[in-house]
């Protein structure tokens, strides 16, 4: 561990470099306020290094899905403080690698921080005796809606649970490239109106494939119908299934040619600025949906997950789980959410101040976790 008089070094560990944007936007966003903060040394853990060192700039990248147990160790005992997070890291499936570096951690004596998580689905009991024992030993945690503490709780966590709010909130919109929009093949005579797909996996193991496209192509051909828009599909995770989901919905789509998926490579902040475009939005995965909240873009939610149910409920917005969804049920809500888009606009703004100062309160916390530990240091 390093010493009182030199810059704390701080370690990031989370599910970086899998060209993810929202958790390349929870990562820019947590260095971001260290660095506005605190004078800090950063080493990220990533599952890609060179995609890491490329898009943040910090000290140190790690690539720590390659190492051993004992490179790892080495890796982490230079460190003053490990944080594991954001997002929604601890489901089935996973939490056996984020929780390795942790109870590494806890091994050696090196204080843990968990930012702004969220967490399930947690059916496996050895996975939840892991998060259990893991957890219990961690310094802070902070999660970013209140079904993670509510779960965390269930599972047998007893360490103080502090509900903060999700990073990418105080994300800050980047200049896109020039003439983005044109390539993109997006007509600005038409309104935009962005959709939002995600594949299933571990994270969501109940998504019906079937039954989402099916809805997601029938809102998109009446959204065309009633008001003349073309659909512009956001592929937030490109190295996985969104792009083949997007062009799946397409594919069923009666008013394919006023469809199109994006092509290009944003970085969160570029993305950000993109989505300023839109008119209205429909989507799924959650860093869409800030980031159209972010740009008073109203839009309609298809909650999934719990983390998405979080989210709609801290902006007072209503929306049943995906599942029992129908066609006309979701046509019907969108038809209405767009005669009423302007209110929708004007509700959401009231409503994410309050968002946002609650993820500004998870850096406060760690600052207060740092001044504790500089303390123990004091010789």
């Amino acid at each position: 561990m390093g010493t009182l008089n030199e810059v704390p070094r701080v370690g990031i560990s989370g599910s970086y470099g899998g060209s993810n944007l929202g958790d390349e936007a929870i990562l820019q966003a947590i260095i971001s306020q260290l660095r506005n903060s605190l004078p800090v040394e950063i080493t990220v853990f990533s599952r890609d290094d060179e995609d890491t060192q490329r898009r943040h700039q910090v000290e140190h990248v790690v690539p720590i899905r390659k190492l051993t147990r004992a490179e790892a160790r080495a890796e982490v005992e230079r460190l003053d403080l490990l944080i594991l997070g954001g997002g929604g890291i601890l489901y089935n499936g996973e939490v056996e690698s984020y929780l390795r570096e942790v109870m590494l951690a806890h091994e050696i004596g090196v204080p843990v921080m968990l930012y702004a998580i969220s967490a399930g689905p947690l059916v496996v009991s050895a996975t939840r005796q892991l998060i259990r024992d893991a957890l219990n030993k961690t310094a802070l945690i902070t999660v970013r809606d209140r079904q993670a503490r509510k779960l965390l709780e269930e599972v047998g966590v007893e360490q103080p649970i502090h509900v903060t709010a999700d990073p990418a909130l105080l994300l800050e919109p980047e200049p896109l490239p020039l003439e983005a929009l044109t390539r993109e093949g997006l007509d600005t005579r038409h309104r935009l109106v962005g959709f939002s797909v995600r594949e299933p996996g571990p994270a969501a193991p109940d998504i019906d494939i079937q039954h989402y496209h099916a809805l997601l192509a029938h809102a998109a051909d009446f959204l065309v119908d009633r008001n003349d828009v073309q659909i512009v599909f956001v592929s937030m995770e490109r190295k996985h299934l969104d792009l083949q989901q997007s062009h799946a919905v397409v594919a069923q789509m009666k008013h394919a040619s006023r469809a199109a998926v994006l092509k290009g490579e944003y970085s969160p902040g570029q993305l950000l600025s993109l989505v300023s475009h839109f008119e209205f939005a429909v989507g799924m995965r959650l860093h869409f949906l800030i980031f159209t909240a972010l740009q008073g873009v109203p839009f309609v939610a298809l909650p999934y997950a719990t983390k998405i149910a979080g989210f709609i409920e801290d902006l007072g917005l209503e929306m049943p789980p995906l599942e029992q969804v129908s066609t006309g049920q979701l046509i019907a809500y969108i038809d209405r959410s767009w005669d009423t888009r302007h209110e929708v606009r004007a509700h959401i703004q009231r409503a994410l101040p309050a968002l946002q100062e609650r993820a500004r309160e998870t850096l406060g916390l760690a600052a207060d976790l740092f001044s504790k530990i500089a303390a123990t240091k004091d010789p």
